[in-house]
């Protein structure tokens, strides 16, 4: 009976094990699922250090509660009725510095400096969409994150670039 379990949440579109980047180490997060409302805004406060301190993830008119540690400077991007994020591209060194989020209208919004180690993170087909994030934290901000991606909640306004049928 574990087995079968085990074997069905892995092969699930909502599993949750998915690829971290940064140093990672620390307490770990993850947004809870929304299964209604999509993603439609992502907050972030940035440190004297230019460290992520925390981050919020919004899902229909909704904030999540703020993963990480309280201070920084806050910024935020709020999607357009209908829009999702499909990729995003970073940088991190022991702590994450850099996120740009890119949206399937051709928009993209930066929190922080490039600095460090670089990544890029998007779904394995074309069609899905950012769902929730993931990661981990120690007493100076974000050292981890990760992106979980699934079918949008609301019907995609275009295709994306990178669809493959």
């Amino acid at each position: 009976m574990l087995l079968w379990l085990t074997l069905a949440l892995l092969g699930s579109t909502t599993c949750w094990a998915g690829q971290m980047y940064g140093s990672g180490g620390g307490e770990y997060f993850s947004t809870s699922p929304d299964y209604y409302n999509d993603v439609t805004g992502i907050r972030v406060s940035i440190g004297v250090f230019g460290l992520f301190k925390s981050i919020q993830v919004r899902f229909g008119s909704s904030w999540s509660e703020r993963h990480c540690v309280s201070g920084g400077t806050t910024q935020e991007f709020i999607l357009r009725p209908g829009e999702h994020i499909i990729a995003v591209y970073g940088s991190h060194k022991s702590y994450l510095r850099y996120l740009v989020l890119y949206t399937d209208q051709g928009r993209w919004a930066s929190f922080g400096q490039e600095n460090g180690n670089t990544f890029s993170a998007y779904p394995t087909q074309g069609w899905k969409v950012l769902t929730g994030i993931f990661g981990q934290c120690r007493l100076l901000g974000m050292t981890g994150i990760g992106f979980q991606w699934d079918d949008p909640r609301v019907e995609l306004t275009t295709v994306p670039t990178n669809a493959t049928e």
